[in-house]
């Protein structure tokens, strides 16, 4: 069983990496000559920000026995998909040429936070049915169906927790969406993909600007907890060196 107080020093570490990569890509983007990023965009261009959380689930799959040659993050990330020749995930586990796992990792920060929160939307959906219709047509063949997991950091500041007004100018929304705010509705987005098995295992993290670089983060929902999500990659990384 995961320990929970094992895994929150290593989240915090993760989190703290996010605030840290994300401020000195800033920095560096700022220092630089010609023309230049402005704002929040000037922090994402450069990515890497979820390497910590990459990094710690690489490690939980190595502890777990899956030794490191099957953990793909870096560069060979690529996998068929059937509506488009290939996609890369950012992280694979390919296990003696089976496909074990693939996992998304993503964060959103403000100010933009409705037009950001509808491409993750499309993103996770679109990539989730991609892979599953890819694997109907024996794309990953010999492997048994894999496991899908994806986890989102989100930035907890007043533009993603206040209530947002949802248009609907011929049909009205699902009850569910009236008022919430993009907190909420990430929630609302990752527990849906898990109960539609689009997903197997979702986690949603909050941090703010303030107190995440010392590396402080809420889990909004239990069911999405990254301790639930480790202990179901873990499983299913048991399962493949057992096989």
């Amino acid at each position: 069983m995961i320990n929970q107080t094992e895994i929150d020093p290593k989240v915090r570490d993760a989190v703290q990496f996010f605030w840290d990569t994300r401020e000195r890509q800033a920095r560096e983007q700022g220092s630089g000559s010609g023309a230049k990023d402005s704002g929040a965009r000037s922090a994402v261009t450069g990515g890497a920000q979820m390497d910590g959380f990459v990094r710690l689930v690489r490690d939980l799959l190595h502890d777990s026995g899956l030794p490191l040659g099957t953990i793909h993050h870096e560069s060979r990330i690529e996998i068929p998909g059937w509506y488009r020749s290939e996609k890369k995930w950012d992280l694979l586990v390919i296990v003696d040429g089976s496909l074990i796992a693939a996992v998304e990792f993503k964060s959103q920060i403000g100010p933009s936070f409705g037009n950001n929160f509808n491409n993750r939307a499309e993103e996770a959906i679109g990539s989730a049915t991609d892979l599953w219709a890819a694997y109907r047509e024996g794309a990953f063949k010999p492997s048994a169906r894999p496991w899908l997991g994806y986890l989102m950091m989100l930035e907890d500041c007043a533009a993603s927790t206040k209530p947002v007004r949802s248009s609907e100018p011929f049909f009205g929304v699902f009850p569910e969406f009236k008022g919430a705010s993009y907190k909420r509705r990430y929630e609302i987005l990752l527990t849906k993909l898990v109960r539609e098995r689009l997903y197997d295992a979702a986690c949603f993290i909050l941090s703010d600007s303030k107190t995440g670089p010392q590396g402080a983060y809420q889990e909004p929902s239990p069911e999405l907890s990254f301790r639930n999500f480790a202990a179901a990659i873990v499983a299913r990384a048991i399962a493949a060196k057992a096989g």
